[in-house]
């Protein structure tokens, strides 16, 4: 017995430095650099800003221009263009519009948008507009479609080519946009700046970057001429892939999705119900906009869907009756991307670790899939 009690006691008598300490914010930038080095150099990516959130604490890494042109430097407050990562705000408006009574996500997309009644859409629900089981949408809205009414009337003859599909498509989730948006009564960048926005306490991210902003928008590259660009307009490009922000503003996104933060219980809830599971893919589950892989993670599994091939092709995809609870011991991803602008987000509920990375130059997707599983590695590594 006195033995035992001797031992208990060395145990007390541990050095605290063998006790996990917080990562500082130099082994955070050793780590970025190191994993993000090689793919700045082989894609020549001007300007990248790294964020993240890992047990409460915040670090950012930054390297590169936000502008050749004057040689701006990039940082954790350069507002960059997120592309489809747009779509988790859309998701979570929507979300946020039920909570508050005003959409119901289960009811048929005919049912906001009567010329549509009648139409393939009295059996695609608003909800299926999130995880993009439509059985088919195009990726894009057709060249000859020039605003939403002409896009109403062009959906009222369409046919799912696959019914129960994934097809990951802009018109899909900025009909999603428009709906919830009207539903409001008002157009989605004034909703998403007016009411989300805001309510997540972000500063720095717009549909229209203001002109006192301006000069913290970085500018894109093109990967093809490498000229110095950004987004255009198109019809449902707000909804779609239009919203502008900031690494800092990124990452409180990503903790409030952690739960760090004070959170007005709807708002809490309406990002709950974005991470819900929906569908089953042949590598993910779809969550509403968030794709969700089993953590630890298949490598291969992530690069494949995050690939091209399976992004513009409709998929098979298995219902989930009812919905999946939030899962914590997942990784759930979601790339962007504009003609001059890359970016990617994950979030590891078990972990408390949420990251960003946000570059101006369009580069692959399993590129970022890569260098970001490779850190989160390297980050569990050093602290346990």
């Amino acid at each position: 017995m006195k033995t035992l009690t001797l031992a208990a006691a060395a145990l007390l008598t541990i050095p605290t430095t063998l006790v996990a300490q917080d990562l500082t914010d130099a082994q955070f930038t050793g780590l970025a650099r190191d994993n993000f080095a090689p793919v700045i150099a082989k894609f020549d990516i001007p300007g990248l800003v790294i964020g993240i959130t890992y047990r409460g604490k915040q670090h950012f890494y930054a390297t590169g221009l936000a502008a050749r042109e004057g040689e701006i430097a990039v940082s954790p407050e350069t507002i960059f263009e997120l592309g489809s990562i747009s779509k988790i705000f859309n998701a979570t408006l929507a979300a946020l519009a039920e909570q508050q009574g005003i959409i119901d996500l289960e009811t048929p997309v005919s049912a906001s948008l009567p010329d549509l009644k009648g139409s393939a859409f009295d059996d695609i629900k608003l909800v299926d507009l999130a995880t993009h089981v439509t059985g088919g949408l195009p990726l894009q809205v057709p060249n000859e479609v020039q605003d939403v009414p002409e896009l109403i009337n062009w959906l009222a003859d369409w046919q799912p080519p696959q019914p129960g599909a994934r097809s990951y498509s802009n018109v899909s989730i900025g009909l999603l946009g428009h709906i919830t948006a009207d539903a409001l009564g008002m157009p989605y960048a004034q909703a998403a700046e007016d009411i989300l926005f805001p309510a997540m306490g972000l500063t720095s991210t717009f549909v229209n970057v203001p002109d006192t902003k301006m000069d913290r928008y970085a500018f894109g590259y093109d990967r093809k001429t490498d000229a110095p660009i950004r987004v255009n307009p198109g019809v449902l490009a707000d909804e779609a892939y239009g919203v502008k922000s900031t690494a800092r503003d990124m990452v409180r996104l990503l903790a409030l999705e952690l739960g760090h933060g004070d959170t007005d219980p709807a708002l809490a809830a309406a990002l709950e119900r974005t991470r819900e599971g929906r569908a089953e893919t042949a590598f993910y589950t779809q969550d509403m906009i968030w794709e969700q892989y089993p953590w630890p993670a298949d490598r291969a599994a992530m690069e494949a869907g995050n690939g091209y091939d399976f992004i513009l092709s409709p998929q098979p995809a298995t219902a989930i009756t009812p919905p999946m609870p939030p899962q914590r011991d997942v990784i759930l991803n979601k790339t962007g991307a504009t003609n001059g602008f890359g970016g990617y987000v994950t979030l590891l509920p078990s972990q408390d670790l949420g990251i960003v990375v946000l570059a101006n130059r369009n580069y692959p997707n399993e590129a970022r899939v890569q260098a970001t599983y490779n850190l989160i590695e390297d980050l569990l590594a050093v602290h346990k």
